[in-house]
């Protein structure tokens, strides 16, 4: 409530801030980093996954990232292929792994996760000539814009062309 907008009323938000400073002693921000106590709660709240917060649930729910594999083949195929998993928790993490990886402000390190996720692509399909990994934002209606016939929009933002000849990949963005 104190950091974005809310269905409560304004004035909930003075409180909310209040709450926020009590709440923040909980899991021990004001004692040092080194602190065992720290230690073993921020190992908690990660382990739990309850570090992000409710995405899903909350009343102005974010965009999304989409995330889709060009597969060139060697005789000039190409072909595309979502990210796979093999369960309902799986498909969970791969959605926040995807938004983790588009808010990143950090150029390398997107490069980095994405070319560990096209790995994946390289295995399942040892032929290829070359994996394009191109990442988009997803922005879902809202509820009146649905009831009228709009559906989900898709923004590009950034591609990187991988192969096995070169160890970095190759940048596009928008």
């Amino acid at each position: 409530m104190a950091e974005g907008p809310t269905i409560l009323p304004l004035s909930f938000k003075n409180f909310s801030h209040k709450a926020q400073e009590l709440i923040s002693i909980a899991p021990a921000e004001q004692l040092s980093p080194s602190n065992p106590v720290r230690e073993s709660v921020n190992t908690y709240v990660q382990l739990a996954g309850i570090e992000s917060g409710s995405g899903y649930f909350a009343p102005n729910v974010p965009s999304g990232y989409t995330l889709v594999f060009e597969l060139h083949y060697r005789d000039g195929r190409v072909e595309y292929e979502l990210p796979t998993v093999r369960s309902a928790a799986a498909e969970l993490r791969i959605a926040g792994l995807l938004d983790d990886i588009g808010r990143t402000p950090y150029d390398e390190l997107r490069e980095i996760l994405l070319k560990t996720l096209a790995q994946s692509i390289w295995r399942k399909h040892p032929e290829l000539q070359s994996v394009r990994a191109i990442l988009g934002s997803l922005t879902l209606p809202s509820v009146r814009e649905f009831e009228q016939g709009k559906r989900e929009s898709y923004e590009f933002l950034y591609a990187y062309d991988f192969s096995l000849q070169n160890a970095s990949a190759k940048k596009n963005d928008h």
